[in-house]
């Protein structure tokens, strides 16, 4: 099959073991990001396969009605960036590996470290040392303190192990579902929103988006965490109701550490949140390893060699092949 890879920004794939899977293929890696679904149609114009980088680029029906020999997107995990309907009326199979038993764990190890890089300091410190100031200020220590996990799912029970280790206080909130799989697990449960709000020394987002998620987080929920609360998303930007965090950390009164934003790629400098000396930023790398994108496409790869063969496998909406 003619396979085209978007927004392989470094170039990693084809050093990854994972890329051997792709042997009888014909590959094309574009290694930068084209939003314009009218430009990106005119490149990959011969595709039969698409290979799509998280949610890095948007499919909708302006692409895929001028792609008249595409047959297949294979990708990994949710799929909010895929238009399926538009798909489907274009006869474009979507296979997608929702790895139900595989937690991030990068994107759980990333979360720990945005925690450990606020409450120690560690880019304002390194800027200082850099300038020749020696130390730049007073760190805080994690143990003691309580983390509390907006979310009970993989990623977020990842969290939860790393942040124990430490010997930190672990509680949770979210939906119904998750509440009562807490409480059943004996973890602790605090008795309503706000109390857990107020009571969390850090709060940690690990909530997939979608309609019913968008903006679950709101200005109030921000207003009740404790001067010097730290909010963390390493999930998804669109949790946060739009607006709400910039504000509150205007204010002065908590510190965030974000790697997801409402516009991606973030190219504004001027960004509140990457202005506020409050806030540390990273460029939406919770999932960005050689380990973890191996493993993802290795999955992706599988997809595209099963629909080759006759097989699909992961089929989102199976009544294209069918």
């Amino acid at each position: 099959m003619k396979v085209h890879i978007l927004d392989d920004w470094f170039d990693t794939l084809r050093t990854l073991p994972c890329f051997a899977k792709l042997a009888a293929h014909e590959v094309t890696v574009w290694t930068d990001h084209e939003p314009d679904p009218v430009a990106l149609a005119a490149r990959v114009k011969d595709a039969e396969a698409l290979v799509l980088f998280r949610e890095r680029t948007k499919i909708g029906a302006e692409l895929l009605t001028r792609l008249p020999n595409l047959k297949l997107i294979s990708q990994r995990s949710v799929y909010p960036h895929i238009d399926v309907d538009a798909c489907t009326s274009s006869n474009v199979l979507v296979c997608s590996n929702m790895h139900s038993d595989t937690p991030s764990y990068a994107a759980a190890e990333h979360t720990l470290a945005l925690i450990l890089a606020s409450y120690r300091q560690i880019p304002q410190q390194a800027a200082s040392l850099k300038a020749g100031a020696w130390q730049s200020g007073v760190g805080r220590t994690l143990r003691g303190r309580t983390l509390g996990l907006y979310g009970n799912g993989r990623i977020a029970g990842a969290v939860a192990e790393y942040a124990k280790a430490l010997g930190m206080h672990v509680q949770f909130w979210g939906s119904d579902d998750g509440r009562a799989r807490a409480v059943a697990a004996g973890e602790t449960v605090p008795p309503s929103r706000q109390a857990f709000f107020e009571t969390s020394d850090i709060v940690s987002l690990h909530v997939r988006l979608k309609p019913e998620t968008k903006g679950i987080i709101n200005a109030a929920d921000l207003a009740a965490m404790s001067p010097r609360a730290l909010l963390v998303n390493t999930s998804r930007s669109g949790l946060i109701e739009t607006g709400a965090l910039e504000a509150e950390v205007a204010r002065g009164r908590i510190h965030a550490a974000v790697d997801v934003f409402d516009t991606e790629p973030l190219t504004d400098t001027a960004h509140p949140l990457l202005t506020h000396p409050n806030v540390i930023a990273t460029p939406h790398i919770g999932y960005v390893t050689e380990d973890e994108f191996d493993l993802q496409f290795s999955d992706i790869f599988d997809q595209i060699n099963a629909y080759a063969e006759g097989a699909p496998i992961h089929m989102i909406n199976a009544e294209v092949y069918s």
